[in-house]
């Protein structure tokens, strides 16, 4: 859970303060640290798409709780990033539907479309391969996740068609 990079100080304010405060609003207010994978979430769009151990340490201030509860919230889930990504996040289902469905196959092509392997960055710092458990999705199997966009049923085709739109 190391970073190399500083985080600004008080990172918490203004905008980003805002929308962690529209998700501690949902909870009572005991239980504000209810909040703790919404605020992840925001601070990390918000901070080159990864998290420091200081922004977690804010988060933490900022909900009243110890660094430990959110430290295990950030590196228990893998939609949490702990050092920088590419750009474009391929988050490929490794879930048992996935693998029955020819998963390994995408892994493979986009390795060799790529040049890189799951858990690495492009060179150009444009796209991160990354394994990630169930997406829910198993219907739709191989698929991976891109954002908030969801592309199911991949072949090496629809993965050109994706990988061409992404580079325009």
């Amino acid at each position: 859970m190391s970073s190399t990079t500083t985080s600004p100080k008080n990172f918490i304010q203004g905008d980003i303060k805002a929308r962690i405060d529209k998700w501690i609003a949902i909870y009572p207010e005991e239980q504000k640290k209810s909040a703790v994978m919404s605020a992840l979430r925001i601070v990390q769009e918000c901070h080159n798409g990864y998290l420091t151990n200081d922004l977690m340490d804010q988060v933490a201030t900022y909900l009243e709780i110890t660094p430990m509860e959110v430290y295990e919230v950030a590196t228990f889930y893998g939609n949490y990033e702990h050092a920088p990504v590419g750009e474009i996040k391929l988050c490929i289902c490794n879930s048992i539907s996935c693998m029955l469905r020819g998963n390994q196959g995408i892994y493979d092509y986009l390795e060799q479309k790529l040049g890189i392997k799951p858990g690495e960055t492009t060179a150009d710092g444009r796209f991160t391969i990354k394994k990630v458990e169930c997406l829910g999705a198993c219907g739709g199997a191989p698929m991976m996740q891109v954002g908030k966009d969801y592309h199911e049923n991949l072949t090496n085709q629809s993965i050109d068609l994706l990988l061409a739109e992404w580079e325009k």
